[in-house]
């Protein structure tokens, strides 16, 4: 059933090379983080000292389908696929990038998340490894996990993967019982969950966890404990459980009410709880997080970097980064995530001049990004133009004092009363990394 499934899902993957182009090129540009202009309006936002990431969540958002339940940045490709892959096209060459940071440890963990990493070759995630290595490195017992679904890989596949350095593994059953699937609108059944579990074993996988979905719809307690019991059967050494959350603008967030009948009430949604944590803890499992469990020594270390609110980065569709103290978000649309890209790399040749004495010319920065985005950027270094860091010119190249500067925030102002910007010497230089951050950061917006 399973080859029957596979072929031609991923032998022919449509997306793929566009996609991978852009989320290597959003790597390579995205080593200083990006904040919103609110973020930045604080001038004492980079005084404390913030220690670079040594984690990082790559978003692959490839389904065959959407989830009812689902409200995640996703592609649905659908269980077949026309057109072909261009495997002679290589990745784009990634120019060197100076990291923001004056030290920068190795990734010790690296997450492949979506969307359904297991549909993509495993060509995509080594040319997404090889290039982390490369600009971050990644230490030698790095956790490396890839999410996979049940019906997405065989053996080879598999194998494949864990030839790349993956070596843990989230399966993504969400219940055992045929009808209940098929109410999620998810692409397996159970045939293929049996099946994707024997692989694991198979192959050696030594650290993989089972993720299941509570009160869903019609879901009986009977079924919760069969789930339960197949489950701890299939001993995977970590647990997930994950309480159906209704989303506006998916399928369920049209056809339920939460709490409201075939949805279970919050009591029985509590008895579910109540019931995961009694069998699991029965069978030797730590519950060592609200709705996580596992064996002795298999926390999910990349999944501590959020809880102990460390930072990380974030690369791909709608992906969440946190660095230097700030969060903040890529696009969620594809459209929206190639302009970004698109974006980042107008940028990074622009901002360069922000790294000479010259300065950046404001109306070859308009030209190209446009009034608004010149306006925010004018307005995010307000603070730091009163500090003293940031210098603004006028066309004869005089400076102008913060007041003529806060005067001439207009329109017609702007490129004209208004026309360089340049960061100070020698002050201003030693905040170039964040001071061109925050550029980047309203190119992004």
């Amino acid at each position: 059933m399973l080859k029957s499934i596979l072929t031609p899902i991923f032998s022919t993957f449509p997306a793929e090379p566009r996609y991978r182009k852009l989320l290597c090129r959003a790597i390579s540009c995205n080593f200083n983080p990006i904040q919103t202009v609110r973020q930045n309006a604080a001038p004492n936002i980079f005084t404390t000292p913030q220690l670079p990431p040594t984690s990082v969540y790559i978003h692959l958002p490839f389904c065959r389908k959407r989830c009812h339940y689902c409200d995640f940045p996703v592609v649905a490709l659908g269980s077949n696929s026309p057109a072909q892959t261009n495997d002679n096209e290589d990745d784009p060459q990634i120019n060197a990038s100076r990291v923001s940071f004056e030290s920068h440890s190795p990734l010790e963990t690296v997450f492949f998340g979506g969307g359904t990493p297991s549909l993509v070759p495993p060509r995509l995630v080594s040319s997404i490894l090889d290039l982390l290595k490369g600009k971050f490195g990644v230490t030698s017992d790095a956790e490396i996990s890839t999410e996979m679904d049940p019906g997405t890989f065989d053996v080879k596949k598999m194998e494949e993967f864990m030839e790349l350095g993956v070596n843990r593994v989230s399966l993504g059953v969400q219940a055992f019982q045929e009808q209940l699937l098929k109410a999620c609108g998810r692409a397996h059944g159970v045939d293929e969950v049996n099946e994707a579990i024997e692989i694991m074993k198979s192959c050696g996988v030594e650290n993989w966890s089972l993720d299941l979905i509570s009160s869903l719809p019609n879901q009986a307690p009977q079924m919760w404990e069969e789930s339960l019991k197949l489950t701890i059967e299939a001993q995977p050494n970590y647990v997930s459980v994950y309480d159906l959350q209704v989303e506006q603008g998916t399928k369920f967030g049209t056809l339920y009410t939460p709490g409201e009948f075939p949805l279970p009430t919050d009591v029985q949604s509590a008895d579910f709880y109540r019931m995961a944590s009694s069998m699991l803890s029965a069978a030797g499992y730590n519950h060592y997080e609200i709705s996580s469990y596992c064996q002795d020594g298999f926390e999910c270390k990349h999944n501590f970097t959020y809880w102990k609110n460390k930072p990380f980065y974030g690369f791909g569709l709608g992906s969440a980064s946190y660095v230097r103290g700030m969060r903040f978000s890529r696009p969620k649309k594809m459209g929206g995530y190639i302009n970004f890209v698109r974006s980042l790399e107008n940028g990074m040749i622009v901002m360069l001049s922000l790294r000479t004495a010259a300065g950046l010319n404001l109306k070859s920065f308009r030209c190209a990004f446009g009034y608004s985005v010149v306006a925010s950027l004018c307005e995010a270094y307000k603070p730091f133009i009163e500090s003293g860091h940031v210098l603004c010119l006028n066309e004869q190249r005089r400076v102008v004092t913060a007041d003529e500067f806060n005067a001439s925030l207009n329109e017609d102002g702007i490129g004209r009363g208004l026309a360089y910007i340049r960061l100070s010497d020698p002050d201003g230089f030693l905040l170039s990394n964040e001071l061109i951050s925050i550029a980047f950061g309203v190119i992004a917006l």
